[in-house]
């Protein structure tokens, strides 16, 4: 019976996910020239994800074979499955994503509830098909798969294939989104002076279709890897616990979190329709809260009962509760930190008035800053859990923070949707009004995508402490001795993967905006009439040099992920994996923190003097917020939300490789 109601529930995001692609796809799409600027951008988008799926094919076949060569086919075929689902979500999310923007920007010419609610539409359909398929397909590895073979790799295997596909398109998409970014407003804002969104700027439409390759494809599968990762981490714990109960009892809860999120959504409706900016921007932001409220009222209440009815004891349910409040708490204090209404951001705003170097040093202190509240969040939760719990009170927080992810992830896709919709409106020549809706809207999409990106980066580090702790007990390590030569070394070289890694990913995106600014350059020189609107730029040629740029120059982040945790553990041994693992997790998720809410804050910084305040756009303190902004893009869209893949990803790995580990320390 219980095995029925995950099924019942994953079909019913799935359904519901549905209904809405239904509904949004029923809206119109406005004038010709919207519909060209739309089909543009999707067209963009689907040619980067098919390129990108293509290169990803062959790695995953590839390992795949490995797999099966060690594990067997079960292994294989589970890997297999976590890898298609996870492509599968972000080919669907971005597709209804590419399909809402122009529809919520014909409805802000009427209607600005109207335009918000097809953007959280659109944004729902990635929110519920991430969850749906997430739990869909891990219920299947389970019940075919697991249920004949009891293997723990065989479930490894499935978060395996997601991590792995997460891994790329988070680093893909960010780097595609970041150098089309980067270079469209160096070259548009700074040196021509013209608006974001200009149609007269080349890289406009690779910079919005880098919005959804990044921001929609990119976090969701990355939510998608975290989902599964946390639930798959509880099973494995829940099993040597509480036994089969323990196995099911993670899913379960998953199940109620998706119904929780369905009836949330219902509840993010804007009350009439506001006048000013600042009345828009407060009307959306107070629908998108409520929905998050009311699912997690209902998810505490939900969980109480399926924890008593399942596993009878409290202290898992208390567990649950503080990985729930500490995600809630974290996304308000991310929302804090770039809110443009708040301190920090109004610092760097401050800031900019003497010039960008006063700007980026802000912005870096606040970044700096931002790490202390998820820290102790995220420590209490930890402590919190444990106590309760032990070790599978760990991961059932993390899963209480992912429970309602469903609802959390479509206020997230909003964000995209809606900037998008915004530069239609631009290109389209809408007029100011339908411009000032879209920009309202947008506005809230930048703080909601940097609390997703703040989120999902907590519920990183929890999960990650679960996959540790999931490998110390596969692995059979009670303790590790940090005064061993070889854990020290394993800490140290953790420790350093974080800004490797991030060293990579930045170093991509530089050479990425390198071409694109070349080429934007290369356009206004060569092709006349631009400036003027006589002349119609070349699009498509950023879009593919941003293609080409991303899709090379992800592979070795990938690789260096996946390769260093085997080569320590065949070489130094288990212990010193475990040492890889708590130095990684660590130093990665501060930096995370560090590098989202820095580069949330610059962006929203710079929106705020483009509404008008500080002499607004095409002011010196404008230019001054737009470079600082050009260096928190890849700290918060590539390198920063890169990093919580990275923390779980290598602990997947260890434990898929941990009786290797074994019989290497052995020789």
């Amino acid at each position: 019976m219980m095995l029925e109601l995950i099924f019942m529930s994953s079909v019913l995001a799935l359904l519901f996910a549905g209904y809405l692609a239904r509904s949004v796809n029923s809206r119109e799409q406005g004038t010709e020239r919207m519909r060209e600027i739309a089909r543009a951008i999707q067209e963009g988008s689907m040619a980067f994800l098919s390129r990108e799926y293509r290169t990803l094919s062959v790695f995953v076949l590839v390992i795949a074979l490995i797999l099966g060569l060690l594990f067997g086919l079960y292994v294989s075929a589970s890997y297999m499955v976590g890898s298609i689902v996870s492509a599968l979500a972000g080919y669907i999310g971005m597709r209804i994503a590419t399909n809402s923007n122009v529809r919520a920007a014909n409805a802000a010419r009427t209607s600005f509830s109207g335009a918000l609610k097809i953007a959280f539409s659109g944004g729902s359909v990635m929110g519920f098909v991430v969850v749906g398929l997430g739990l869909a397909g891990l219920l299947g590895i389970f019940t075919l798969l697991y249920s004949a073979t009891p293997d723990t790799e065989i479930l490894i295997a499935y978060g395996f294939g997601a991590s792995s596909i997460a891994l790329f398109l988070r680093v893909g998409g960010g780097i595609f989104t970041k150098s089309a970014d980067v270079g469209a407003d160096l070259v548009g804002k700074v040196e021509k002076g013209i608006p974001e969104d200009d149609p007269r700027n080349p890289a406009t439409i690779a910079d919005n279709v880098g919005d959804n390759v990044g921001d929609i494809a990119g976090m969701g599968s990355d939510l998608f890897e975290s989902y599964v990762s946390a639930i798959l981490a509880s099973m494995i714990l829940g099993v040597l616990v509480f036994g089969q109960a323990g196995l099911i009892f993670p899913m379960l809860l998953a199940g109620a979190g998706i119904i929780a999120s369905m009836i949330g959504s219902l509840f993010v409706r804007p009350s009439g329709e506001p006048g000013s900016f600042q009345e828009e921007t407060e009307s959306a932001r107070n629908a998108l809260n409520r929905g998050v409220i009311v699912s997690n009222v209902l998810m505490v209440i939900a969980a109480y009962f399926v924890t008593m009815y399942v596993l009878d004891d409290l202290g898992v349910f208390l567990a649950l509760v503080s990985g729930l409040v500490a995600g809630f708490l974290i996304g308000k204090t991310t929302e804090y930190y770039t809110s443009d209404r708040r301190g920090p951001v109004q610092g760097i705003v401050k800031s900019s008035q003497t010039g960008p170097a006063t700007n980026i040093i802000e912005g870096l202190s606040v970044g700096m800053m931002s790490t202390v509240i998820p820290v102790v969040l995220v420590s209490l939760a930890t402590l919190v859990s444990y106590h309760y719990a032990g070790l599978f009170g760990i991961a059932i927080a993390s899963v209480g923070m992912l429970a309602n992810l469903g609802i959390l992830l479509s206020i997230d896709c909003y964000g995209p949707i809606v900037d998008n919709a915004a530069g239609i409106a631009e290109m389209a020549g809408l007029g100011k009004d339908v411009r000032k809706k879209a920009e309202a809207l947008d506005s809230v999409g930048n703080t909601t995508a940097a609390i997703g990106k703040g989120f999902a980066i907590s519920s990183a580090a929890l999960s990650a402490l679960a996959w540790l702790a999931a490998y110390f007990a596969i692995a059979r390590l009670d303790v590790i001795n940090i005064t061993d030569p070889n854990v020290m070394v394993g800490l140290m070289i953790g420790s350093m993967l974080a800004f490797l890694f991030s060293a990579l990913t930045m170093r991509a995106v530089s050479a990425g905006a390198f071409e694109i600014i070349g080429e934007v350059r290369r356009q206004f020189r060569e092709i006349k009439g631009i400036m003027s609107g006589k002349a119609r730029p070349d699009y498509a040629r950023c879009v593919d040099i941003a293609t080409r740029s991303a899709i090379r120059q992800m592979i070795v982040p990938g690789i260096v992920v996946i390769a260093v945790p085997v080569i320590l553990g065949l070489t130094l041994g288990a212990a010193s994996v475990g040492g890889l693992l708590a130095g990684a997790l660590m130093t990665g998720f501060l930096m995370a923190i560090m590098m989202a809410n820095a580069g949330g804050a610059w962006d929203n910084a710079k929106k705020y003097i483009e509404a008008g305040n500080l002499g607004g756009k095409g002011s010196e303190v404008h230019k001054a917020a737009v470079i600082g902004d050009t260096v928190g893009d890849p700290f918060k869209d590539t390198s920063g939300p890169s990093l919580n893949i990275l923390i779980k990803l290598i602990g997947k790995v260890a434990l898929m490789f941990a009786a290797f580990f074994a019989v290497a320390a052995a020789v």
